[in-house]
């Protein structure tokens, strides 16, 4: 009977150590699903201050004592939590990132999101989560926040935003070059956040992509800006710092023209063609430019078009009802259609304008003829045509006083002024320049001088430049290609030789 009872402890023994080894061969820890060390342990919203890599997941097989700490989570839909165990318990030191780490990175370069940040290809969502105090109300899964900045020079740079959370917790993708990382964010405070490294091997643009993956309350993240390091300096990286308004307008690019004749202009003939896709909201090709004023065409949304003609009052300031009466822009006439106002905020003046649907792909028609009418006055009258129609349709005339002067400083500009596209690329290009003098002579433009404004002075843009193709000139601005021009640079476009504008003034209205 002993012998029975031995051997069936025996038994029972080596089928319990059995056991014990099948459950360890065969059922694996799953660090994903244990138990938590405590289901009664008190949360902990905060982030755990020390390096989640180098903590140990929770095993429920250790045996852990007094001081260990380990890390868990119930799925890999949320972040670890660090314990530390105590006498009786664990308690709870936060939650883990699990964001890239770099704890030697030193962030030098702030590209702040207020003044470079575009929502792609998507500038209604530009206006409602770019603005003063970055990227806010970000929402929307679909939507990509793209941070452009310029480097100068070569090298390995680090690369990480300052950001936060309004409550709870959020993953979004930060995309770069040929890198793609996922993000947790759980902190409720500003703070700067790795994320790799960029190495650059050419100057140009660059820029992260940040893009919402889940979020569990109303926003994925506020981001401040965009941080750079390791070779990152003031020097080697440019963005928009101020002037924050004209920067995300883009820079604007003017051509110059060289007249080819000293004697005194009464009129002033351009062309312009847009090719389709170039005509971005927001742009102004202005093609017949002069040294009280401006005429051109304009895109002001996606269902309206103007032609635009203005001259600038001789008194100084951007408030037109400020302008004494004896320096006021008096309209002579205007064209079918045509409104005319006054205008400030650049200068101060008489502004006119025609809603006109214009199309891209047709090369539109532009005069300026501007005469003394004696007593100190000078007649400044604009005309336009649509080839498709072929005729010369009068857009305004205005008198400006403390004036005697004909037509100078003739030029083209082209500019964004809608700041929510100048992340869209546009282009127009300029022909078949002529100016007519008061011996009613027409002479040949062929030379221009190409420049830029105070954002690209500033090199706070570098998305800039003009050109000659064929018998025309052209101008670029915005979208941040690569590629640009000197200022200062001459420009010679070829003859169009025998094709001078015939034009009879005395029809002309």
């Amino acid at each position: 009977m002993k012998f029975l009872k031995l051997n069936f402890a025996i038994i029972a023994l080596t089928c319990y150590m059995l056991a014990v080894s099948c459950s360890n061969d065969n059922d694996p820890i799953n660090n994903e699903e244990q138990t938590a060390p405590n289901s009664s342990l008190s949360k902990n919203p905060k982030e755990y201050i020390g390096d989640c890599n180098l903590i140990d997941i929770y095993d429920r097989f250790n045996h852990y004592v007094v001081g260990d700490i380990v890390k868990y989570r119930q799925n890999s839909s949320i972040p670890y939590n660090v314990y530390q165990k105590t006498t009786l318990s664990w308690t709870n030191l936060g939650k883990c990132s699990e964001n890239p780490v770099n704890p030697d990175i030193n962030f030098t370069i702030s590209v702040a999101t207020q003044g470079n940040t575009w929502v792609v290809n998507n500038p209604t969502e530009t206006l409602r989560i770019v603005g003063s105090n970055g990227i806010t109300n970000w929402n929307n899964k679909n939507t990509t926040a793209r941070t452009y900045f310029y480097i100068k020079e070569p090298g390995t740079y680090a690369i990480g935003i300052n950001a936060r959370v309004q409550s709870g917790t959020s993953q979004i993708e930060a995309s770069f070059g040929n890198q793609s990382k996922t993000i947790t964010l759980n902190n409720t405070t500003f703070k700067d956040i790795y994320i790799g490294e960029l190495e650059v091997l050419t100057k140009g643009y660059y820029y992260l992509d940040l893009k919402g993956i889940t979020k569990t309350s109303y926003s994925y993240a506020d981001v401040k800006a965009v941080m750079l390091g390791g070779n990152a300096t003031d020097r080697n990286i440019k963005f928009v710092k101020n002037d924050i308004h004209f920067g995300r307008r883009g820079p604007s690019v003017h051509l110059g023209y060289v007249i080819p004749t000293s004697g005194a202009t009464q009129a002033f003939y351009n062309e312009v063609e847009v090719q389709p896709g170039q005509d971005a909201v927001g742009s102004f090709y202005m093609v017949n430019g002069f040294q009280h004023g401006y005429f051109g065409i304009q895109v002001n949304s996606n269902t309206e078009r103007r032609i635009l003609f203005s001259v600038w009052s001789p008194y100084s300031t951007d408030n037109p009802g400020s302008i004494p009466e004896e320096y006021r822009i008096k309209l002579l006439k205007k064209g079918a259609n045509v409104i005319t106002q006054q205008f400030g905020g650049e200068g101060s003046g008489g502004q006119s304008y025609k809603v006109y649907n214009w199309n891209a792909g047709v090369r539109y028609k532009f005069l300026l003829v501007g005469k003394p009418a004696g007593n100190n006055h000078t007649d400044f009258t604009a005309y336009f045509m649509d080839p498709t129609i072929g005729t010369w349709d009068l857009i305004a005339s205005f008198r400006r006083p403390k004036t005697n002067s004909y037509i100078t400083n003739q030029y083209s500009f082209l500019e964004n002024f809608n700041t929510s596209t100048g992340a869209i690329e546009r282009s127009g290009a300029f022909y078949n320049q002529w100016v007519y003098d008061t011996n009613n002579t027409w002479h040949e433009i062929t030379q221009a001088k190409f420049t830029y404004d105070a954002t690209a002075e500033n090199e706070f843009r570098f998305d800039y430049s003009g050109g000659v193709h064929g018998s025309g000139f052209f101008l670029k601005n915005c979208g941040f290609f690569n590629g640009n021009i000197s200022k200062n640079t001459t420009l010679e476009r070829n003859s169009t030789g025998n094709n001078i504008p015939k034009i009879d003034f005395s029809t002309l209205e």
